[in-house]
């Protein structure tokens, strides 16, 4: 798999916040960023994909 950088600039309490989000699920704020994003992605697929079942076969 090919990856890209992504560099963001964020405010200390922001890093500081998902740094304690990241430490609590045991994993490097890289990680818990990446997963959330992820997650996010995925959560949007989704419920493009009930919408577009809804707009097909009606709402129930």
């Amino acid at each position: 798999m090919n990856s890209t950088v992504l560099s963001l600039r964020m405010d200390s309490e922001l890093c500081a916040r998902l740094h304690d989000h990241a430490a609590r699920r045991g994993m490097s704020v890289q990680d818990y960023v990446i997963r959330t994003l992820v997650r996010e992605d995925f959560d949007q697929r989704f419920q493009a994909a009930v919408e577009e079942t809804e707009r097909f076969y009606g709402r129930t």
